[in-house]
């Protein structure tokens, strides 16, 4: 069944749970073709991907990621997405949830609002992802691995780019119930002015 944009906003769930299942070869131009569709200042278009689907080397660096976040003074920030006692007790937890494909959305430091374009495409892609049946994950924590000069390196991005962001996209392990969301908040309300008040 076809959603529409409304329905995928409205579905989209952040997803910590995969199946094995591989994705579709025609599915991550799809997705990145989507990315590329979002808005971008003074057309800049200053995004750039890394696609890893290498199991190795995605445990390799979720466990870079682990040692470097419960060795930092900034480990009381993730707590909420990540429950750092999972790293103690599970040898084999892993900050992409075992998903099968990691994409890094990189941006061109040179080009003015890239950060801004770069999570513009990311929630082009997420949203397309959602309306193909998969579900998506962003890994905040892995940034400070995956910026490293030594990383970046080993994973071909220039010295003029950084990684904005490290999302997982993958075939969904269960059912993932919406979270609440709060009402908007709005400060003000101006209504239209009446031909009485503009004459």
């Amino acid at each position: 069944m076809k959603m529409s944009l409304y329905e995928a906003i409205l579905a989209r769930r952040s997803v910590r749970n995969y199946t094995t299942q591989k994705l579709g070869k025609a599915t991550i131009p799809s997705l990145l073709e989507a990315a590329i569709r979002s808005p971008t200042t003074m057309h800049n278009e200053p995004w750039a991907f890394v696609i890893i689907q290498n199991h190795l080397l995605l445990k390799k660096l979720s466990d870079q990621a682990e040692t470097m976040l419960v060795n930092t003074m900034h480990v009381n920030q993730h707590q909420q997405s990540l429950n750092l006692s999972e790293f103690s007790e599970n040898k084999n937890f892993n900050i992409f949830y075992n998903a099968g494909t990691l994409i890094l959305i990189c941006g061109d430091t040179k080009m003015n609002f890239f950060e801004a374009d770069c999570w513009l495409a990311t929630e082009n892609f997420i949203l397309a992802a959602c309306a193909m049946g998969l579900g998506t994950c962003i890994i905040g924590c892995a940034l400070s691995v995956l910026n490293l000069p030594e990383v970046k390196l080993k994973l071909s991005i220039p010295d003029d780019f950084m990684v904005v962001v490290p999302i997982i996209v993958g075939y969904p392990n269960g059912t993932h119930p919406p979270t609440p969301r709060k009402h908007p908040i709005i400060f003000k309300s101006i209504p239209e002015e009446s031909p009485r008040m503009s004459a």
